[in-house]
């Protein structure tokens, strides 16, 4: 797996969903995750995060994962 540099989850208030932006060098991957709710706890969003970026075929370290409210 390519490691990734980072990940943020935000809540994209249009489509109402939370989304994954994955950061690899000058590269970045937007992901929408719909089966999140809008009340997620942190550990949750980092979770999915984390499982976004490894079904692109990125790691993320845990460390890495920002989340913007």
């Amino acid at each position: 797996m390519v490691k990734a540099d980072s990940a943020t989850v935000s809540w994209d208030a249009g489509k109402k969903a939370w989304r994954v932006r994955i950061q690899v060098g000058e590269e970045v991957i937007k992901r929408p995750c719909k089966k999140v709710k809008h009340d997620a706890d942190d550990a949750s969003l980092r979770t999915v995060a984390l499982e976004t970026a490894r079904d692109e075929g990125y790691e993320v370290e845990p460390a890495a994962v920002t989340i913007a409210r």
